[in-house]
């Protein structure tokens, strides 16, 4: 397998340090959550490593009810 450098800044590898799990590498972390990218699993995990906040919480909250509220359509190709 190789290997490659990048860069990033320091404020991303704070973010990355925090969603990397215990005895887990930053490729295993990087590779965690890339390959879940949009899956409801990964979100929840995200959230979850979020401070409280009762702003989080209502927009949650509004963005949940406006997709139960809204209409999914067929199209044709």
């Amino acid at each position: 397998m190789g290997h490659k450098t990048i860069t990033i800044s320091d404020q991303a590898y704070r973010s990355l340090a925090k969603l990397k799990l215990e005895n887990e590498s930053f490729t295993e972390a990087i590779l965690r959550l890339t390959s879940r990218q949009g899956s409801g699993r990964s979100l929840l995990e995200f959230l979850e490593k979020l401070p409280a906040s009762e702003e989080l919480a209502r927009n949650i909250e509004n963005a949940s009810k406006r997709m139960r509220a809204s209409k999914l359509q067929k199209i044709r190709l």
